[in-house]
């Protein structure tokens, strides 16, 4: 309950300040929130299935961050960062979609 207060809290004040994502790591934020967004779903579905672990999820969330990033950066040092870009999101969509399914099955028992 205190990570969802705090993600609500840091959301709100994120809204309000509006702060500057310098131009640098500007292509690293779409990719660092679609793979936070995983490890959130993971962690719910972990909920729902009785096996959530706080460490677990906060080592899955920062992991998930750190590598999507270094792939991307990898990328453009290689060149080839929209491409890689585009699997990460790619990849991490697929289980942010296989997460939710599982969610909507546990939920509505459908």
């Amino acid at each position: 309950m205190i990570a969802v207060i705090g993600l609500l809290i840091g959301a709100l004040l994120g809204v309000f300040f509006q702060p500057d994502v310098p131009v640098a790591l500007q292509p690293y934020l779409p990719i660092a929130v679609v793979a936070a967004l995983d490890a959130i779903f993971g962690g719910l579905r972990a909920l729902l299935d009785g096996i959530f672990d706080d460490k677990v999820f906060v080592v899955s969330f920062l992991s998930n961050v750190v590598v999507a990033a270094l792939i991307v950066f990898l990328g453009d040092q290689l060149g080839v960062g929209n491409q890689l870009s585009t699997g990460v999101v790619v990849v991490l969509g697929i289980r942010i979609f296989s997460n939710a399914a599982a969610i909507r099955r546990h939920l509505f028992k459908a």
